[in-house]
């Protein structure tokens, strides 16, 4: 995830309403950030309300530059401004945050879709990466979330949240088992922190404790 590159790195963050995804891309920021690059945030929600006051708000408190434009802008054009201000600036890392959107939303899907060709067009092998947020507790419903999101966006990585208990971890085994795309992180909280690499290992630990 985000290895070095000689020029922006672009994260495309995309879920559907209410998985924590605005958070979720202040948290990855903060995790570039405290990697030793530098890193910029696009808000690309421009629909629901005081979601640009709330990514600025985030950029403010982590002093990351955010761009952004008046709400119901589209948010492609958004993108498109963000992407070429990173590589003019030489940032490390840009991170696009999306409007929440319904998966059976195809007008929607399509804005998606309509980002992703903005950004391959000022570098054609972006975005880099396409992080799918989802929230452990929405159950089965997170695969076909999965499933929708990434026939339109092509998803290299997902980011579980709300994963604060063992009962909700089942979803993680039905992600892999289902789909061959990595999990990368898992959010436990509410706080910067609470952002981790995922770890099979340590999580199916968690999971099944060995007994003694």
């Amino acid at each position: 995830f985000l290895l070095p590159r000689e020029s922006t790195s672009v994260v495309l963050v995309v879920g559907v309403n209410g998985v924590g995804k605005t958070t979720t891309v202040a948290k990855l920021a903060y995790w570039v950030k405290n990697r030793g690059q530098s890193v910029m945030l696009a808000a690309c929600d421009t629909f629901r309300a005081a979601a640009i006051e709330q990514l600025e708000a985030w950029g403010e408190r982590l002093q990351i530059p955010v761009v952004s434009q008046k709400r119901g802008t589209d948010a492609a054009a958004v993108a498109h401004d963000a992407f070429a201000s990173a590589r003019s600036r030489g940032i490390d890392s840009l991170i696009v945050d999306t409007a929440g959107r319904q998966h059976v939303n195809t007008d929607l899907m399509e804005q998606l879709r309509k980002i992703r060709r903005v950004l391959n067009r000022v570098d054609d092998t972006s975005p880099h990466e396409t992080i799918l947020v989802v929230d452990a507790g929405n159950g089965q419903n997170v695969l076909a979330q999965t499933k929708a999101f990434d026939e339109a966006v092509d998803v290299t990585g997902i980011c579980v949240t709300k994963l604060d208990g063992t009962a909700r971890g089942g979803i993680v085994v039905a992600l892999a088992r289902e789909f061959d795309i990595p999990i990368s992180f898992i959010g436990t909280g509410e706080g910067l922190d609470d952002l981790e690499k995922f770890d099979a290992a340590k999580f199916a630990e968690a999971l099944v404790p060995r007994n003694g």
